[in-house]
């Protein structure tokens, strides 16, 4: 395996990706109504009948999203008078040569020019290509936190520095000043142990649903109700609070309880909750359910191809056609009927939360059904081929005895594809499972980018489609990765077989 040829599927896989995303942005941006997105919008409702108000609103909304440019009148006249002066307000008024001077140049700029209904003032707007805002939705995605990240002019004097110290848990941590986060670098008892706030990735904010929290806060905070510690702050006050320190963020005015806790400006900070957070609760529930496929999938299609028509291959059948034939929201039903009736195990997640172990039960074990069938199927096919294959008769010749053969030959070649598709697997277990979730009410992935769509969170959709596409389109080169491992004698080279 060269170094060069993963070089090269690795600049391909970033070219496929930026290729999904521009599909993504352009069936988001342009076949999708723009008005659509303020139907789960409270604020827009509240509005009611002030049209100058929902206007404004509204293009300040669109501005926001990324779908055009927008300037007021106000905007412009702020360029050439002090706010509030009798000049501004004059000069915002339609018929001033102000107004007149702002129609004209931001119409020769290729600028739309209306008039908010009751006013009567001037604003213009402008649609931003997909192709712009893609590449400003790319070239925001990784952030740099560096000493002069903050700026804030309430506080001129905010110190801009890097130093080594300890968090108030007596973790080892690089803390910074002038930075977005406090502790840049910093270990604690959580795993992975070690973590870091140097490079972030921001993928908006969504909206309209979960208004006001960045999409990564929503997809990887911990949810339910906050679990609280003894937790002595570094102004030696003490209470009772979840509050992760590593999570520590510059904030800019600072309430009396802020500085009852903390001795800077790093007073905005994430609290621990009882349950895993979206993307965790459906990893764990994916990674389970993929594990006990391979337990259970992958010894009984060797069982079904060594006793191929017989007893226990009819059987093994038996299963896999039912589970390809009966439509998956069938079979999980009737599984939950049978877990809640004979078992008394719990119907939905939510009856005991994701701390008791039978909530896991049901939806991990429905998960996993399906896939055990492809794993029996597959691994029974690769076995049996394997089995009639001419170096196992040559073996047989030789003298070595069937378990011989079997452990030696067949299972090692008839595997390698098997092994191939662990790491796509791995990767679905982000994606979570959409009936499954469903059915059983759990709080994971699976239902995020459906509700996205349906609740047209443009912002959620064009994140999770990146997520989605760059583990999924990474998890293929990881595949081919592991079959080289798997079976050596396997090139990922483009001159391999050739002569």
């Amino acid at each position: 395996m060269r170094k060069g040829y993963i070089w090269k599927r690795l600049l391909r896989s970033v070219v496929s990706i930026l290729v999904i995303m521009l599909i993504v942005f352009t069936m988001v941006y342009t076949m999708i109504p723009r008005d659509n997105i303020f139907f789960e919008d409270s604020t827009y409702r509240k509005l009611g009948g002030k049209s100058d108000d929902k206007t404004e609103y509204v293009y300040t909304t669109w501005e926001k999203l990324g779908y055009l440019d927008y300037v007021r009148i106000n905007d412009y006249c702020l360029t050439l008078y002090e706010a509030g002066s009798p000049e501004m307000i004059a000069a915002i008024e339609p018929d001033s040569p102000e107004s007149r001077d702002f129609v004209e140049y931001y119409s020769s700029q290729g600028y739309t020019i209306a008039n908010y209904l009751k006013s009567g003032r001037y604003y213009a707007y402008k649609d931003i290509p997909v192709i712009k805002r893609m590449a400003s939705w790319l070239g925001h995605l990784f952030v740099i936190d560096t000493p002069w990240s903050v700026q804030d002019e309430t506080n001129p004097d905010l110190e801009r520095s890097l130093r080594f110290g300890t968090t108030p848990t007596g973790g080892l941590a690089l803390i910074g000043s002038g930075t977005t986060h406090k502790y840049l670098l910093y270990t604690d008892s959580r795993f992975p142990f070690i973590h870091q706030n140097i490079i972030t990735m921001n993928f908006g904010t969504s909206y309209p649903t979960y208004q006001g929290l960045d999409v990564l806060k929503v997809l990887f905070q911990s949810q339910g109700t906050e679990v609280k510690r003894p937790v002595t702050f570094e102004t030696g006050y003490e209470a009772e609070s979840g509050i992760i320190f590593g999570s520590l963020k510059y904030k800019s005015v600072l309430d009396r309880m802020d500085m009852k806790k903390f001795t800077d400006h790093y007073a905005n900070y994430e609290t621990q909750k009882g349950q895993p957070s979206m993307i965790g609760t459906s990893f764990i529930m994916g990674l389970f359910a993929m594990v006990l496929a391979y337990v259970l999938g992958l010894p009984i299609g060797v069982l079904m191809a060594r006793n191929k028509d017989k007893f226990a291959d009819k059987l093994g059948m038996v299963y896999i056609i039912f589970i390809i034939a009966v439509p998956s929201l069938a079979y999980i039903y009737l599984f939950r009927y049978l877990g809640t009736t004979l078992f008394n195990l719990p119907s939905v997640f939510t009856t005991y939360g994701p701390e008791d172990i039978r909530s896991w039960i049901l939806p991990i074990i429905s998960l996993a059904l399906p896939s055990i069938a492809s794993l029996m199927l597959w691994t029974r096919r690769y076995v049996v081929d394997q089995m009639n294959s001419d170096y196992v008769k040559f073996a047989k010749a030789k003298g070595l005895n069937q378990r011989e053969i079997f452990s030696g030959h067949i299972f090692k070649n008839a595997i390698i594809p098997i092994a191939q598709g662990i790491p796509a697997s791995l990767a679905a277990c982000i994606t979570g499972a959409i009936i499954t979730e469903s059915i059983y009410s759990v709080g994971g992935m699976g239902k995020m980018l459906p509700n996205a769509i349906k609740q047209y969170n443009n912002i959620m959709v064009v994140a999770l489609a990146f997520i989605f596409s760059t583990v999924s389109v990474l998890s293929v080169l990881a595949g081919d990765i592991v079959l080289t491992k798997v079976d050596p004698r396997i090139s990922l080279s483009e001159k391999a077989g050739r002569s």
